[in-house]
């Protein structure tokens, strides 16, 4: 055997289930174990540290299942939040309907410095100024169109 250091397979897997469970018209559920560093979710709907998310197209609209983390933007008690979820954390992933899917073990990373982890707060939107003459400072923007 040598030494070789091979990366997490937990991306892999995740990706492989939710192709699965969503190829099968079913609701994939992440359980998500907030404690792991990188976790940035609303800390106003974990339960004993660790909140159970739908990452179906249809609860969420466009996901990103990148190389390192899980991100998406859903809504929570009718307010817009961004979500990452760092793969270590995934401790199970399932399909609501059936139950059928895979736990994993939560791994946490070994090269980071513990600082505090973020949370999510709210912006108040509305001391923003609505002057006409104001213009965006530079830099792209998005626009929501209904």
């Amino acid at each position: 055997m040598s030494d070789v250091k091979m990366t997490s397979n937990k991306p892999y897997i995740v990706k492989a289930y939710y192709d699965w469970i969503s190829d099968n018209e079913l609701t994939p559920y992440i359980m998500v174990d907030v404690n792991v560093y990188g976790v940035l979710v609303p800390m106003g709907y974990v339960t004993d540290g660790q909140i159970v998310l739908n990452i179906s197209g249809g609860a969420i609209g466009v996901i990103s299942l990148g190389g390192e983390t899980i991100e998406f933007s859903a809504r929570f008690g009718g307010k817009l939040e961004h979500i990452v979820v760092p793969y270590g954390a995934i401790g199970a992933i399932y399909a609501k309907e059936t139950g059928a899917g895979t736990s994993l073990p939560i791994e946490h990373p070994v090269d980071v410095e513990e600082e505090p982890r973020a949370t999510l707060k709210s912006v108040d939107n509305s001391k923003q100024s609505t002057s006409s003459k104001a213009k965006p400072k530079g830099g792209a923007t998005l626009k929501v169109i209904k």
